[in-house]
């Protein structure tokens, strides 16, 4: 059976006398703006303004016994003189890349992976307009922790209701020791009917000058609307103590659900072992030891020995104990002002840590050299760049034939082409089989790169890369085949300067043979003196060097018409390559180059100068 909580014997007639005296509070409040000069919207020098100490200061000068004052919902007038919070340049820097970074991704990513980010981006700059003098911390803890009498002990009355009904904290409640808070609270969506202002004090002597804290309803209310006001205020304050009790100290649901997932938040976290009033001999000692394992465990900095981290106190709201220890360092801390920047820093270190899978994968990235070499190289297959080399070489040969051959020879393939001519018949389907290859080999081509480039990215990334190169592989087969038809050699390759000696030496061949011959024939028929050896000699002269050109032709223009072959290849080759480097190459490596500012930007936002590749 749960122990009743202290001091709920004295809750019900307090509870009467503190609605009695909020009411009586506000009674006298109206009627003393009524009675200002300027009303409450007076513009006169501001004497007249409704300001968040008005009430206080009018009912303490009446002799008012009310031991806190009812702040109204309106900003005062004076708090246009407090300073904005204002972040040093290393946040500024992070805030500004994550800002770049979210619009750089709204395309690559889904709005609820950049969800967090901006939620950290608005708060940071709602945070900025408002008070950088004050700091908001919120008392957090679970049913029965006592972190309402903890708040009252804090403020030295009795504000938050305490008691055995379960929930007793319906509503956030804030307390705040100096004026200028109003846009705070009405940030945090509190209205002015809970809002307090402790009186012990004035503003200047005041421990906690700067301290604005909120009352929170329980994180394990049975009501759905109080953890959701939680949860709320929780993503909001600058700072929260966390209020735990001997018994529910390592309960699962505060450890999985808050202190866990913000272990990145320790410098902004207290962590408060209360009711240790209750606890025998050296047991709260033991109980703190081992609440220190459970939030190293939950990944927890704990500031000790002067190290940045959570701090962690023993103390009984009851009895007192240790609540001076808890006020000293809420003082130190909240004079220090540097708390709303530190949540900002842990907002945004949380928001990186969600982000990092889509931006980071410990793998390096890019598009190699010779993933680059291999495409251009299978594009030049699908096009046929090495055959349309050979085919260019043999054309050169053949053009040499023809114009060095002999004339016998030139003649019979004259007469062979004009008695078997080319019919073709299977040159429409071999055609349509060959683009059907072709367009294959492209698409071959296409997926193996996408895959190379997109290899070690992020999946939104490497989704991204291969849409890239879907689109611009699309129409790329026909691309290539018109080309390649511009691309093609001339129908006749150029002539080499030796080939008019070469054609004129088979001519002077070619005439020895008639000349050698007609002697001989005249010889026959009687018109010319018998003599067999010069003709004769003409003839052969004429037979054997004919055949001797051809050939040595042949062997000198081998040199030439592989060198018209090769470049006829090069030509076609740089032709597909620079074709399929402007419609897929140059889209993946734009996609690279920005996966690349977002992974530079994502290393600001992480506060470090490189990310691993």
């Amino acid at each position: 059976m749960r122990p009743r909580e202290h001091g709920s014997d004295r809750s019900g007639g307090a509870h009467a006398r503190v609605r009695d005296d909020t009411a009586d509070v506000h009674r006298r409040a109206d009627r003393a703006g009524a009675a200002s000069p300027d009303g409450p919207s007076g513009s006169g020098d501001g004497e007249g303004a409704w300001g968040d100490g008005l009430i206080a200061r009018r009912v303490d000068e009446n002799g008012g016994a009310e031991p806190y004052a009812v702040l109204p919902s309106r900003p005062p007038a004076s708090s246009a003189a407090l300073m904005p919070l204002a972040y040093d340049g290393n946040l500024r820097s992070r805030l500004d890349a994550l800002r770049e970074l979210v619009g750089l991704s709204r395309t690559r990513l889904d709005s609820g992976t950049l969800a967090e980010a901006g939620r950290v981006l608005d708060e940071a700059a709602a945070r900025r307009r408002l008070s950088g003098q004050h700091t908001v911390v919120a008392v957090a803890g679970a049913t029965g922790s006592g972190k309402s009498q903890l708040f009252n002990t804090l403020a030295g009355v009795t504000i938050s209701e305490t008691g055995v009904r379960r929930p007793t904290t319906a509503a956030p409640i804030a307390c705040s020791w100096s004026d200028g808070a109003a846009s705070l609270l009405d940030r945090l969506g509190i209205p002015g009917r809970l809002r307090r202002r402790p009186l012990q004090h004035p503003d200047s002597e005041s421990p906690l000058r700067g301290l604005v804290l909120i009352d929170l309803p329980d994180h394990d209310s049975a009501a759905v609307q109080h953890r959701e006001q939680v949860d709320r205020i929780l993503a909001l304050v600058d700072a929260v103590i966390w209020v735990v009790d001997p018994e529910k100290y390592a309960d699962a649901l505060i450890h999985e659900r808050y202190l866990r997932p913000m272990a990145g938040h320790a410098e902004v976290t207290f962590v408060v072992l209360n009711q240790v009033d209750r606890l025998p001999g050296e047991a709260a000692e033991q109980v703190l030891d081992d609440l220190r394992r459970l939030l190293d465990e939950d990944g927890i900095a704990l500031g000790e020995y002067g190290e940045p981290g959570a701090t962690v106190l023993a103390l009984s709201a009851l009895t007192g104990e240790g609540v001076g220890e808890l006020r000293e360092a809420l003082g130190q801390f909240v004079a220090e002002r540097h708390a709303p920047a530190r949540r900002i820093a842990a907002d945004v270190d949380a928001a990186a840590r969600h982000l990092r899978p889509v931006y980071v994968t410990g793998r390096r990235t890019g598009l190699s050299e010779e993933a680059r070499e291999e495409f251009a190289d299978r594009l030049a297959d699908a096009v046929g760049a090495t055959a349309a080399g050979e085919a260019a070489e043999r054309a050169w040969l053949r053009n040499a034939n023809r114009a060095c051959g002999t004339p016998w020879l030139r003649l019979w393939r004259w007469y062979h082409d004009r008695r078997d001519p080319v019919t073709g018949r299977l040159s429409s389907r071999t055609q349509a089989d060959e683009e059907a290859t072709a367009r294959q080999r492209v698409e071959q081509a296409v997926r193996t790169v996408s895959e190379r480039a997109s290899a070690g990215l992020p999946a939104p990334w490497a989704q991204a890369m291969r849409e890239a190169a879907l689109r611009g592989a699309h129409g790329l087969p026909e691309a290539l085949d018109e080309l390649a038809g511009r691309t093609a050699p001339p129908g006749r390759p150029p002539r080499p300067g030796w080939w008019p000696v070469a054609v004129l030496a088979q001519a002077t061949m070619t005439l020895l043979q008639v000349a050698g011959g007609l002697w001989l024939l005249g010889q026959i028929i009687g018109i010319v003196p018998p003599n067999l050896g010069v003709p004769v000699l003409l003839m052969v002269a004429g037979i054997v060097g004919g055949p001797l050109i051809e050939w040595s032709c042949r062997l000198a223009a081998r040199g030439p018409a592989r060198r018209y072959g090769h470049e006829a290849e090069r030509l076609l080759r740089e032709a597909a390559a620079g074709c399929g480097r402007a419609r897929v190459l140059d889209p993946l490596a734009a996609e690279l180059l920005r996966y690349r500012e977002v992974r530079e930007q994502y290393a600001r936002v992480t506060g470090v100068g490189a990310v691993t590749r």
